[in-house]
């Protein structure tokens, strides 16, 4: 028997909307007979820092990867702790709205960067087979379900500098995403629409490898997602650092 967890949506007699990706998972058809257990979730109320999921999709649109494109994109079945904890989103409307263009709103489940890796295409993977980072705790991190706003776009005055020249520049309410968040948005966005994000760079995360130096996330470019480590007392030129918002 198969199981799923997700968030649904009931309407006022009592009818169940099933998320098209659970229909297509379950091999629903017209007629099918399921059974659900539905629990219910009392959302906050009057929280002027949080937005619904529907109304975020419609702020970010494309910029959006949500809990649904992460079970069809990485297979992942989260648990009902997890959909509770990802069942509305903690930034305000009109930080969705100022961030549009600039960031992508990412629902992150705790997968890590080898298990992403074994969920996909491994090619989408620069040198996968002996990959440096293959035994390196960084990689074998799951990180904490959470939605984050991953900048997609080259904040100014970021690149060439080094990491404490760097962090001087960002606002109070930016962070430096782990290797584990970058790679889960890099590829679940290109998965979703196509697209690259730091193309031609490489975005300075807050991992370390086993010898202290940081943990770089590239492109996703033709020969897949780049994975480097450098010393973070240098200048590069071939550098960003694309900053999440704090939660």
């Amino acid at each position: 028997m198969q199981e799923f967890a997700a968030i649904v949506e009931v309407d006022s007699q009592g009818r169940v909307t099933i998320p098209p990706v659970i229909r297509k998972a379950l091999n629903l058809r017209k007629g099918s007979i399921i059974t659900i257990a539905i629990r219910e979730v009392d959302l906050p109320t009057g929280e002027t820092n949080r937005t619904s999921q529907k109304r975020a999709q419609e702020i970010m649109g494309k910029n959006f990867f949500g809990i649904e494109d992460g079970i069809k994109f990485f297979g992942f079945n989260p648990t009902r702790q997890q959909l509770s904890t990802l069942s509305d989103i903690p930034f305000s409307q009109d930080i969705l709205d100022k961030s549009k263009d600039s960031h992508i709103l990412v629902a992150v489940f705790p997968l890590s960067i080898l298990e992403i890796r074994d969920r996909v295409d491994n090619r989408l993977f620069y040198n996968h087979e002996g990959a440096w980072y293959n035994e390196q705790a960084f990689a074998k991190a799951r990180g904490e379900v959470s939605w984050h706003l991953v900048r997609k776009t080259q904040a100014d005055g970021l690149t060439s500098n080094n990491w404490q020249e760097q962090l001087a520049l960002f606002g109070k309410n930016d962070e430096v995403p782990t290797a584990q968040v970058m790679v889960y948005t890099a590829i679940g966005y290109f998965l979703k629409t196509g697209e690259r994000l730091v193309e031609r760079k490489y975005a300075r995360t807050s991992s370390v490898d086993s010898g202290g130096n940081c943990v770089y996330v590239g492109e996703v470019g033709l020969d897949g997602l780049g994975i480097s480590d450098y010393w973070d007392a240098v200048r590069y030129d071939n550098e960003d650092l694309l900053s999440p918002r704090k939660l």
